[in-house]
């Protein structure tokens, strides 16, 4: 039998969902590294920053992924990045260091450009304003893209813009509605609501009616199902469709070599969470 020296997991509330662990272990196995394991570790949002500490302290934990609802609450007790700073969210966290960051970012911009999706210059429709749109609205403008946000509270909309304004300086993205925003000449479409994930699988975020825009791209960042409503409304218009398990398995691999610091298998790490989401 042998001895686990080397904890990681992923915190949240609930976390009984997470399809992490099939992955990170998978790529443990593949890689030999039979002393580390990965494990869901369930944390109350009211008791943060206590739970860190005895997951570092006393459980033996080299460092966490962080999901819904904690990735803000993490923020004041861990060094933050600058790409989490600007983000406003963490999701990475390596105890050696006490550093967060956010891969959520590389996560996304990795699976697009695997994808041969070019975004110098593009001109992209981000679907939300939650910690998803964030990351996805910094990562693209980052990359070159002109970014246009609809949100159906385009208040919230704005004010994440003016913070992702003074936190990273970006500039090319504005707010829109969807009927102007499907006006516009644009060739990918990032969705980052929830909706549309199961069970309620016969939801889309885009209105039906509304047309898309000519030839575009949709990634629906939603990998339960792993065709959604909104996927294939795009398709039935002519264009394409990519689902966000890319996303997710990338984001997971991007963790994983700040642990090990070793190169990930990722299509490892895509199989076992394809196959962890047949079981879910």
């Amino acid at each position: 039998m042998v001895l686990v020296t080397n904890k990681v997991g992923v915190i949240g509330w609930p976390v009984t969902h997470s399809i992490s662990p099939a992955m990170h272990n998978a790529a443990f196995k593949a890689l030999g590294l039979n002393d580390w394991q990965y494990e869901l570790a369930p944390v109350p949002p009211d008791i943060v920053g206590p739970s860190l500490r005895m997951l570092r302290d006393e459980g033996g934990f080299i460092g966490v992924n962080v999901t819904v609802p904690l990735k803000e609450k993490v923020m004041s007790f861990v060094l933050a990045d600058d790409r989490a700073r600007s983000v406003g969210a963490v999701n990475t966290i390596d105890f050696r260091s006490n550093v967060g960051t956010n891969t959520d970012v590389v996560g996304l911009i990795d699976d697009l450009q695997a994808h041969h999706i070019t975004l110098a210059g593009a001109k992209v429709i981000v679907l939300g304003a939650g910690g998803a749109a964030r990351a996805a609205v910094y990562g693209l403008a980052k990359a070159g893209a002109q970014v246009i946000v609809v949100n159906r509270t385009q208040q919230k909309a704005q004010v994440m813009l003016a913070d992702l304004t003074m936190s990273a300086g970006i500039r090319s993205a504005d707010v829109k509605t969807l009927d102007e925003a499907a006006e516009e000449n644009a060739s990918l479409i990032v969705n980052c609501t929830s909706v549309g994930l199961w069970p309620k699988v016969d939801e889309s975020p885009w209105i039906e009616g509304v047309p898309f825009p000519k030839g575009v791209t949709v990634y629906d960042t939603v990998y339960r199902p792993e065709r959604t409503l909104l996927m294939q409304q795009v398709e039935a218009h002519g264009g394409q469709a990519i689902g966000g398990l890319g996303m997710l398995v990338r984001q997971g691999a991007a963790a994983f070599k700040i642990w090990t610091h070793q190169d990930p298998p990722v299509e490892v790490m895509f199989e076992a969470a394809k196959a962890a989401l047949v079981l879910k």
